[in-house]
């Protein structure tokens, strides 16, 4: 948490072009990363005695004191992105050496995090890395002992109760984090059911490093890289399970790409068969053809939902269009893909002929199936593929906006999430009625209102996941403007929203009773949504399938209300 937090406030400022920005020291302990910052023009200093303007990071360990105060001294602006759990544990030992204590840090002497909680000893604060040192500690009435945050929690424990042997009165606290403290488990728990586990972190990263020799200590085959470079394939393709883990300064998108690397060494001991089925599953995804066949049956659904008779044309064309504006953003903002999803990066990277073409017929066959429907709808659709074409592209050129640079509609903070949900409603739920005779508009906005709530809050909580990678690229999302828990609060207001509408249109006699059945899409979503916030699903392919499941739940309701409807 900690080290996400630092780094996600040091993307945010370097997106602001506030002038020039550094940190104290190196902000994490990973190469690619900082090498990334460095790219966004963010520079570590370790003095800032040459420095005449711009804005310093504090980074997650903390520093002690003085140079605090030696910071502040300097003129520059000050970010302080201390680990919370870090400041907590250096309050422990400010508050209890001014109360004559002394303090015992279990932990390496020489991390960062060790040198800024010792600045807080007042002079009374020693370091200790194993029972051996125990002797070297001074007589002492009044002893405190923390650890390191990042330390083993068992070999902690076992020099607390070595201290406590000889000091009995010692207070202890367990100050190392629990992030840190899950994984440590996490490890002692895969070893005896996996062939070799993979650990995925800078070589500099002390947490990192113990995670991978608490695995070597287990007696499994253990490999601790940087990238998917460096895993040894020859010893790996002879494993039946491997597990995975990585430090807490590794990136998502580096831990991804270490997996996906794994699977496809993996993939190659599989029978031709399964194999084949789980390249075309994956394919499916990729090629968006996922999203767009769910687009096709929550169409049906908003058909039923606003009394007109479903055909398969306007699902179809709304399963067109779908492809086809999200293979061209695709195209157009493929920054952020790189992070969040490297492997659809790559493999648009890798078939980018192939995909384009398909792109292309799917536009074309959106426009001439929307001809064959009727005027208005083509002229319409004309519109919102054109609307879907700039979104990613610059409005205004190069040094006309007030930021400096060239201004695009995605550029607006939020925007993105909005701009889906509402094009997805036209598409899904207003297209359609252009040609009907006498159409029932309200009905028609309570299907767009169903409709596009549901995308909003599916958007959205993709973009809780992707919050690194946009802030990498500089995109606003809305989870980024927010932040995670109100955004989830905000999801979570749409839901009851949508639920209340759904709820009251029926006896307004808006739309028909098949609203009441639509409410159970908005509780699935909900189950989403919670099994996130309290960890129950981490973000993965296995909980975005279960979100899009939502857009097909919702047709598949409408086949069941169908059916039982039928006259008999």
């Amino acid at each position: 948490m900690g080290v996400r937090r630092a780094l996600d406030m040091v993307l945010t400022e370097a997106n602001k072009d506030h002038g020039p920005l550094y940190t104290y020291g190196p902000l994490i302990h990973n190469e690619q990363v900082m090498k990334l910052l460095e790219s966004k023009g963010v520079s570590p200093v370790d003095v800032v005695s040459h420095i005449q303007k711009g804005t310093i990071v504090i980074r997650a360990h903390g520093i002690p004191p003085e140079q605090r105060k030696l910071l502040k001294g300097s003129g520059l602006r000050i970010i302080d992105a201390t680990c919370p759990r870090v400041a907590r544990v250096q309050s422990i030992v400010r508050y209890h050496t001014h109360k004559g204590y002394t303090a015992v840090i279990v932990g390496e002497a020489d991390h960062p995090e060790v040198i800024g909680l010792r600045g807080y000893g007042n002079g009374k604060a020693y370091v200790i890395s194993s029972i051996e040192e125990l002797p070297d500690l001074p007589k002492s009435e009044n002893l405190i002992i923390v650890a390191q945050t990042t330390q083993e929690k068992q070999q902690y424990m076992e020099i607390v109760g070595s201290i406590k042997k000889r000091f009995p009165d010692a207070l202890v606290f367990d100050t190392i984090c629990d992030a840190t403290q899950r994984r440590q488990e996490d490890v002692r728990a895969l070893a005896p059911h996996v062939d070799g586990i993979v650990v995925v972190g800078g070589y500099h990263s002390g947490n990192t490093r113990r995670l991978a020799q608490m695995a070597k200590s287990a007696g499994v085959p253990t490999f601790h890289v940087e990238t998917e470079a460096e895993l040894d394939k020859k010893q790996l393709s002879s494993m039946e399970l491997v597990g995975v883990t990585a430090g807490a300064s590794t990136p998502n998108w580096m831990i991804k790409k270490v997996v996906q690397e794994i699977e496809a060494i993996r993939s190659r001991k599989e029978p031709i068969l399964g194999r084949s089925a789980r390249y075309a599953l994956k394919f499916l995804f990729q090629t968006n053809t996922v999203i767009s066949l769910g687009a096709f049956f929550l169409c049906y659904a908003s058909l039923l939902l606003s009394g007109t008779s479903p055909d398969l044309g306007h699902p179809s064309l709304a399963f067109l269009y779908i492809y086809a504006m999200h293979v061209l953003n695709r195209f157009l903002d493929k920054g952020a893909s790189l992070y969040n999803d490297p492997e659809r990066a790559l493999f648009y990277r890798s078939h980018r002929r192939i995909i384009i073409l398909s792109g292309l017929a799917a536009i074309t066959g959106c426009l001439g199936l929307s001809y064959s429907i009727g005027l208005t709808t083509f002229v319409t659709m004309v519109g919102l593929s054109i609307l879907g074409s700039i979104y990613s592209l610059p409005i205004l050129p190069l040094g006309q906006s007030k930021l400096g640079r060239s201004f695009r509609i995605k550029d607006i903070p939020g925007s993105k999430t909005l701009a889906q949900a509402l094009a997805w409603g036209a598409v899904i739920a207003l297209l359609p009625l252009l040609e009907a005779a006498g159409p029932s508009w309200l009905a028609a906005f309570t299907a767009f209102f169903f409709v596009s709530t549901v995308v909003y809050v599916r958007s959205a909580f993709f973009d809780i996941f992707q919050v690194q990678g946009d802030l990498i690229v500089g995109s606003e999302t809305i989870a980024i403007t927010l932040g995670e828990k109100r955004t989830l609060l905000l999801l979570k207001g749409v839901l009851l929203l949508g639920a209340i509408v759904l709820a009251v249109a029926p006896l307004l006699s808006l739309v028909g009773p098949f609203s009441y059945l639509l409410l159970l899409c908005y509780l699935t979503l909900s189950l989403c949504l919670i099994a996130y916030e309290r960890r129950w699903l981490y973000p993965s392919t296995r909980l975005e399938a279960m979100v899009e499941a939502n857009l097909f739940f919702a047709g598949l309701l409408g086949l069941i209300w169908k059916f039982l409807s039928w006259p008999r």
